[in-house]
């Protein structure tokens, strides 16, 4: 099957089109004919060779950690799907003709594969962080960082727990914002008193997802260290804040929740731009740029 790999780290040059062999399900997976598959700031870090120490990756290496399409194998202990059905999930080999999940859900009918192939990595890191964070009903949450694929996630199941919720953003994504649902402000020196304007009662609870060199303020924001968790800043520990890394367990159950509240109206993950599979090196380049709205993806036809 075609494939795009790297057999060195480096910058996306490094990525190139290849024949490898084609995976297939084992016990509890299925495989599916890839349609979509979503590109994540992970995958050119790995790439890059900037987290190889902390995520070993064998080489040569197919990057993808999500994706859609059509199913084509079901593997044995699999029920519930069958050949034919389009799903979207999780998997470590995204960027190909041919992909095994190992967590997937049904795509809800008249959402996109591109839409869908977004969904699981951003849902399941937003989920983790609110899960943590222990986010529910009469919560005020805010998300740092609230436009890009976790945080556009975070932002729309911390309201479906019944929580009010306070995005950051660049002030082109205010009204964005908005429509999801969220009070919006923008990033940048005084963030604290326009989130009191916004809620003069204040958030009990913070999500930073951008890692801008908040944690401080959101601290103070909270009252507490253990009202805010990082995906995005590794110095959060030094502030007492927890940063995670999926190291604690994964929310994989968080697929299944995005789908139903899409079917519902109540979930959506915008896709900001696409590419054809073998341009894969240019998504790359683009995700490295920063502040993207909502997720990038990469298609087959």
């Amino acid at each position: 099957m075609k494939a795009m790999q790297f057999a060195r780290t480096g910058t996306p040059d490094v990525l190139h089109l290849a024949d490898v062999p084609e995976p297939h399900a084992g016990r509890g997976q299925v495989r599916i004919a890839v349609r979509a598959a979503g590109v994540n700031p992970v995958d050119w870090k790995i790439r890059g060779g900037s987290t190889l120490g902390a995520v070993p990756v064998p080489l040569p290496s197919v990057p993808g950690l999500e994706a859609a399409g059509i199913i084509d194998e079901v593997g044995p202990g699999v029920e519930g799907v069958r050949p034919g059905d389009a799903v979207f999930g999780a998997t470590e080999r995204a960027a190909a003709e041919f992909a095994v999940l190992t967590h997937w859900a049904v795509k809800p009918e008249g959402m996109s594969f591109a839409e869908a192939a977004g969904i699981p990595m951003a849902a399941e890191t937003a989920q983790r962080g609110l899960s943590l964070l222990q986010v529910g009903t009469g919560d005020t949450l805010l998300v740092n960082g609230a436009a890009g694929g976790v945080g556009v996630a975070a932002v729309q199941l911390a309201l479906a727990r019944g929580a009010e919720v306070v995005g950051t953003a660049s002030a082109a994504n205010q009204e964005f914002l908005a429509s999801l649902g969220a009070r919006a402000t923008t990033y940048g020196t005084g963030l604290a008193d326009r989130v009191r304007a916004l809620v003069p009662r204040g958030v009990n609870r913070a999500l930073d997802v951008a890692g801008s060199g908040v944690i401080p303020e959101l601290v103070r924001l909270t009252g507490s260290p253990d009202r805010v968790v990082s995906i995005g800043d590794a110095t959060a520990t030094g502030h007492g804040v927890r940063f995670t890394t999926g190291a604690e367990g994964r929310f994989f159950s968080a697929l299944g929740l995005a789908a139903s509240l899409a079917s519902g109206g109540r979930f959506t993950m915008p896709v900001a731009q696409t590419w054809p599979l073998d341009q894969l090196a240019e998504a790359h380049r683009f995700s490295e740029g920063g502040h993207v709205r909502g997720k990038l993806v990469v298609v087959l036809d």
